[in-house]
């Protein structure tokens, strides 16, 4: 079989044809999850902090700084399920009656007609993000791996098989997708699944009760995961101070994530009370088994600030902690005073503030 919907997008790219949403091309949808009301509570920080950001990341500086106070009433969409026909996925794009959705970076310029594999079904659970970073494959695309295990259709994905952690995650998580080539499929089941509802939040749970599955972790201080100079470049030049301070005054266990094992840091993490570093990838080996009621605190440069990652401790019931460094991504510093009247902080919302919940609307 051979497809001409990746020449034919390409022209319509280049004439600037109007795009139709995902919806509209579906021939079925259905809810698998309904809107909820959330109790988002607000970020952790030191008075002061919202006005040391320069620049944002992922959202624009309003978003941002609005989502810095929380919402106690916060609407959450519904999950919801997609049924495609006539698919075409070659070379990371799916093709479907007029649209074009990116999965993954294509290796080609231009993807020209060659042979692809015939499939009858499958339910489609990875996102570019996912494909993009490892945090948000493992925080992310395996909960929703869980709903195309649930309709009970193949779960597939075009990623091939990945190296570093991620082999163990899939067995401890038993995640064993069909992994594509270019194909073809008379039925194909997408999911939007980017709203923090209930059942989203059930499924993380999951998550850590799969990873924590024969273990008993003891409760701890916290975890440190040092960045250093892996991924995208976020250098904290005084990274070593803080990490040696909050494990000699704080009881801290320090990790740099390239250096232990899945296993590892999941009993490390498992009874932490707070998890922190740099914002990144390397801080999700903890989120996935962080209790319910712990913290997540990030260190951010000015000029990179997110709150990106409050949608993953929220789906973990976890609170969020954020301080603004002064400097560029490149080279920024916190001061040790900052991190200490921080941790001050966690500490008295950690003892006072009720448990996250779910208000139905």
């Amino acid at each position: 079989m051979m497809s001409l919907r990746p020449i034919r997008r390409r022209l319509r790219d280049i004439l600037r044809l109007s795009k139709h949403e995902l919806a509209a091309a579906a021939i079925d949808s259905w809810e698998l999850a309904p809107a909820e009301i959330m109790d988002v509570p607000p970020v952790i920080a030191l008075p002061g902090q919202a006005e040391l950001i320069t620049r944002t990341e992922f959202a624009p500086v309003d978003i941002v700084l609005r989502s810095l106070s929380g919402d106690p009433a916060e609407l959450a969409a519904p999950t919801m399920a997609y049924r495609l026909r006539d698919v075409d996925i070659v070379d990371g794009v799916l093709y479907t009656r007029g649209i074009s959705v990116h999965l993954r970076r294509r290796r080609k310029l231009l993807a020209l007609p060659r042979k692809v594999d015939h499939y009858a079904s499958g339910a489609l659970f990875e996102t570019w993000v996912g494909n993009r970073w490892f945090g948000n494959w493992l925080l992310d695309d395996c909960l929703s791996y869980r709903l195309a295990e649930s309709i009970g259709v193949q779960p597939v994905t075009t990623m091939p098989a990945r190296q570093g952690h991620v082999p163990r995650y899939e067995e401890l998580l038993d995640i064993n997708p069909c992994r594509l080539g270019d194909a073809h499929f008379d039925e194909l089941i997408v999911f939007d699944d980017h709203s923090n509802n209930g059942h989203r939040l059930e499924r993380a749970q999951d998550m850590r009760r799969r990873l924590l599955r024969g273990r008993n972790p003891t409760e701890n201080p916290g975890v440190f995961f040092f960045r250093g100079r892996s991924g995208d470049l976020r250098i904290l030049e005084n990274e070593e101070e803080i990490a040696t301070r909050l494990a000699t005054e704080y009881g801290f266990r320090v990790m740099f994530a390239e250096d232990y094992s899945v296993d590892e840091m999941i009993e490390a993490s498992g009874g932490a009370r707070i998890i922190a570093g740099i914002e990144g990838s390397q801080l999700t080996h903890g989120i996935t088994v962080m209790p319910p009621g712990s913290t997540l605190l990030t260190i951010h440069p000015a000029d990179r600030a997110s709150t990106a990652m409050k949608l993953h401790s929220d789906r973990w019931q976890a609170r969020f902690a954020m301080i603004i460094g002064r400097g560029v991504a490149q080279s920024f510093r916190v001061e040790w005073d900052d991190v200490a009247r921080t941790l001050d902080m966690i500490e008295e919302e950690r003892i006072r503030a009720p448990k996250l919940g779910v208000r139905v609307q």
